[in-house]
């Protein structure tokens, strides 16, 4: 294992826990939350690296572990990350879980990888989950499509209405696929007072806002438009934070940070009494 390798994790529900960083969370109002599409580890910084660099995405690079310290520093301010395009471990990663890496460097004592394609030793295409507070239940939802690959994980804060229901998701780029996931998605948590929706939805906002399965759940994110892709010149919003009107916004922005091709993208939110326990 690297040197960043986490320390004897142990499995909670499917969530790993590093030996010796766990401690009680004092009561809180706020949450801290990033979503990154991280292109395991490749930076792209104009159209024509897609070419270029695209080799990235089968063999290894010197650069890409550097990458990726970069990007861990950042995570180190935020208490809940989902990842996006995570490598689980194979020839292009070094053989590194990037998901197990970023929590290392990012100092998160919780960390959760969905493995979604299966490409063996040639890829491990996952999605993460990166936590300062110990969950309650992790669930794991491959999502429909007529190309399987896509995933959603769950994770619940709490019990009973008194929970946070945070869902991490990647969806598919035809319209017809992420509505069947979407639908999917409605059913884990239509019923659910506290919901937080997050991760790379390639969609804008008013087009998701739009679907079918969006209607009636009453969702909100920041009024602003909140420019992710591409990172070297943000033109679409494609990355979100969509939060039950029980939940408070208290920051919304997009970071100045151009380590993949989506820019990162993070909300401050305010809890009710209810939840101040996590």
């Amino acid at each position: 294992m690297s040197q960043h390798a986490l320390d004897c994790p142990q499995s909670i529900d499917g969530l790993h826990r590093v030996a010796g960083r766990t401690r009680p969370s004092p009561e809180r109002d706020t949450l801290r939350l990033l979503s990154f599409n991280i292109q395991v580890g490749i930076k792209t910084h104009a159209f024509h690296h897609y070419l270029t660099r695209g080799w990235q995405h089968l063999l290894p690079h010197r650069q890409r572990n550097r990458t990726l310290e970069q990007i861990g520093r950042i995570l180190r301010q935020y208490d809940l990350v989902a990842l996006q395009e995570a490598d689980g471990g194979s020839i292009r990663s070094g053989f590194v879980n990037q998901v197990e890496y970023l929590a290392d460097v990012g100092r998160f004592p919780y960390w959760y990888q969905q493995l979604n394609r299966n490409l063996g030793k040639l890829a491990q295409h996952s999605n993460g989950v990166l936590s300062r507070i110990e969950p309650d239940y992790v669930e794991d939802h491959p999502l429909p499509g007529l190309i399987p690959g896509r995933g959603a994980i769950l994770v619940r804060f709490g019990e009973g209405k008194h929970s946070l229901l945070i869902i991490v998701l990647h969806l598919s780029l035809g319209a017809r696929a992420q509505d069947r996931q979407l639908r999917y998605i409605r059913e884990l948590v239509q019923d659910h007072p506290h919901v937080v929706l997050m991760g790379d939805m390639n969609n804008p906002l008013e087009h998701l806002q739009r679907r079918p399965a969006m209607r009636g759940l009453d969702l909100v994110s920041a009024e602003e438009t909140l420019h992710t892709y591409p990172s070297w010149q943000p033109a679409h919003a494609l990355d979100h934070i969509l939060i039950s009107p029980s939940l408070e916004i208290r920051n919304a922005r997009v970071l100045d940070c151009t380590l993949s091709d989506h820019r990162p993208i993070a909300m401050e939110i305010g809890l009710p009494k209810c939840l101040q326990h996590l």
